[in-house]
C-alpha cells in the first residue's frame, strides 16, 4: 500500500518521505526557536516557504547525491500576513501529490485562503498547518483553513508548549480544544495511507532541547 511518512522536526519543519524520495520543508536556523535542539537531518531536497530564519536554513540539511522519483509538487503563493504581504511578505504553500495521496505544507500562512487559493491547494489528505497566531493564522483560522481544503488529517505546527516555542504564539491546547478526533501520538512520525481515518494528529516532540544543569 502506498503511503506518506511525516516526521516532525520542530516548529514548522518536517521530513517527508514519498517512496524512496525525501525532502525537508522549512528547516530552522540553530537557536532560532526557543527550546528546540539544533537541526540534524538529511534529505534529497529542501524547500522553504519564505525567508525568515526559523524557516529558511537549507544549508543545515545534508543532501546525499542519489536519485529517486519525486512526487508532483505544486506551489501556491499566499501571504505571511492578512495585509497582502505588506507586513511580512509572501508565503508559499507546497502541495505534494503521490500515488493518489495529497499533502500540503502551509508554511507561515497569515490569512484565510481565497476561493482560488483553496481550489489550487485542495482537497488534501494531510494538512501541515500553523495554529499559533501572531505571526500566522490563529487556532480558529487554522480550523477554517483546514475546512477550506477539506483536510482529512490535520497536523498542527508553529505553536508553543511549556517546553518550546515562542511566548507570543498560542499553546497547542488552544487549537485542540476546537477540534474533534484529536490524537496525541507517542512518536514524532506518522504514516498516512488511504485508510487513515479523519483526525487531528499532534505529533510527539523529540526535538526538545535538554536543559543545562
Amino acid at each position: 500500500m502506498k503511503n506518506i511518512t511525516v516526521q516532525w522536526l520542530g516548529h514548522a519543519c518536517y521530513k517527508l518521505t514519498f517512496g524512496e524520495w525525501t525532502c525537508v520543508v522549512d528547516p530552522y536556523e540553530n537557536g532560532s526557536v526557543p527550546g528546540i535542539e539544533d537541526l540534524q537531518v538529511s534529505a534529497l531536497e529542501v524547500f522553504c516557504s519564505h525567508g525568515h530564519h526559523d524557516h529558511n536554513a537549507a544549508h543545515l540539511v545534508k543532501q546525499p547525491r542519489m536519485f529517486a522519483p519525486a512526487p508532483q509538487i505544486t506551489e501556491v503563493e499566499t501571504f505571511h500576513d492578512d495585509a497582502n504581504g505588506t507586513k511580512r511578505g509572501t508565503n508559499i504553500v507546497r502541495v505534494f501529490e503521490y500515488e493518489g495521496l495529497t499533502l500540503a505544507h502551509f508554511g507561515d500562512l497569515g490569512h484565510i485562503l481565497t476561493e482560488e487559493q483553496a481550489e489550487a491547494i485542495g482537497p488534501v489528505d494531510v494538512a501541515l498547518i500553523p495554529v499559533g497566531g501572531f505571526y500566522t493564522i490563529d487556532p480558529q483560522q487554522a480550523l477554517e483553513v483546514a475546512q477550506q481544503v477539506e483536510a482529512k488529517v490535520v497536523i498542527p505546527m508553529h505553536y508553543r508548549t511549556e517546553d518550546f516555542g515562542f511566548d507570543v504564539i498560542a499553546h497547542i491546547n488552544d487549537f485542540t480544544s476546537l477540534c474533534e478526533d484529536v490524537i496525541f501520538t507517542d512518536e514524532d512520525t506518522i504514516v498516512i495511507d488511504e485508510n487513515t481515518p479523519e483526525m487531528t494528529a499532534v505529533l510527539k516532540p523529540h526535538f526538545i532541547k535538554k536543559q543545562e544543569l
